[in-house]
C-alpha cells in the first residue's frame, strides 16, 4: 500500500469523525497517525514497476527487477517494442509505426477506426509540414475523405487539418497547434494506450489513479477540517494548517 493510498484512507476516516464541525487538526497528530502505518516496500516496489512498464522505461524496469526482484508482467522485449511505435510518432513517422503496430497486432488497428484515422490525420500532418502540398492532397482525398463521409466527427477534423495548407504563414492559422510537436505526442500517447489495452494491461500507472484519488480526498476534507495538506505533490511535503 502506498503513502498516497495510506494519506486517502487517513482523509476518510477525518472526514466521518469531524461530518458535524470544521476542526483543526495539528501536525503533530496528523504526522503521529501516519507513524502508526507501516507501509510493505514490497507494495511500494510494485507500484513502481508498474510504473515503469506503463511509462514504457525498459532498461528501468530491467535494472529495477534486477536490484528488487520485483516481477514484472511484461515482458522488457514487449516494451521496447511499444516504444519503438512510440518513438516513430513522435518523430513523425508515421508510416513506420502504422507498420510496427501491424506487427505487434493487426487488430488494433482492425478495430479501432479513431485511432487509425488519427494516425492518417497525423501522417497529413506530416507532409504538411513538410511542404508536400500536392502529396498531402492527393492523401486527404484518397485516404481521409471517404472516411469522413462515413463519420461526422473525422470530416471535422480533416476539415480542420487541410485548413493548414490556406495560410501562407502557419503563424496566423487558427489550427497551427496542429503542427506543434504535442500534437505528436497526443497521437503517441493515444497509439501507446491502445497497444497496452491489447496486452490486457492498464492504459495509465496507477500510480496516477492513486493521485487523482488524493486530491479528490483532500478537497472533500477542505470542507471539514483544517489540516496539512499536501500542496505541491512533487515534493509530497505537508503545509502547516492555517489557524
Amino acid at each position: 500500500m502506498s503513502l498516497f493510498w495510506v494519506m486517502i484512507r487517513q482523509l476518510a476516516e477525518i472526514q466521518e469523525q469531524m461530518a458535524s464541525s470544521k476542526k483543526v487538526i495539528t501536525r503533530e497528530k496528523w504526522e503521529k497517525r501516519l507513524n502508526h502505518i507501516r507501509i510493505r516496500k514490497e507494495d511500494m516496489n510494485k507500484l513502481v514497476m508498474n510504473f515503469l512498464v506503463t511509462e514504457g522505461y525498459a532498461e528501468a524496469v530491467a535494472k529495477f527487477r534486477m536490484e528488487t526482484g520485483t516481477k514484472s508482467d511484461m515482458d522488457v522485449a514487449m516494451i521496447m517494442d511499444r516504444m519503438a511505435v512510440n518513438k516513430a510518432v513522435q518523430c513523425g513517422n508515421i508510416e513506420d509505426a502504422i507498420e510496427k503496430v501491424n506487427d505487434l497486432n493487426p487488430k488494433i488497428l482492425d478495430t479501432n477506426p479513431e485511432l487509425f484515422f488519427h494516425l492518417q490525420q497525423q501522417r497529413l500532418i506530416e507532409l504538411i509540414r513538410n511542404e508536400k502540398i500536392e502529396a498531402a492532397l492527393e492523401f486527404a482525398q484518397e485516404e481521409l475523405a471517404p472516411r469522413g463521409e462515413e463519420n461526422q466527427s473525422f470530416l471535422e477534423e480533416l476539415e480542420r487539418t487541410v485548413s493548414l495548407l490556406v495560410f501562407k504563414d502557419v503563424s496566423n492559422c487558427p489550427v497551427r497547434e496542429l503542427l506543434d510537436i504535442s500534437q505528436r505526442l497526443k497521437t503517441a500517447n493515444e497509439v501507446n494506450a491502445a497497444i497496452l489495452t491489447s496486452q490486457s494491461h492498464e492504459k495509465d500507472p496507477k500510480l496516477h489513479s492513486l493521485l487523482k484519488m488524493l486530491i479528490w480526498a483532500q478537497n472533500q476534507l477542505d470542507e471539514k477540517a483544517t489540516y496539512p495538506r499536501i500542496k505541491d505533490f512533487s515534493k509530497a511535503t505537508l503545509e502547516n494548517p492555517a489557524v
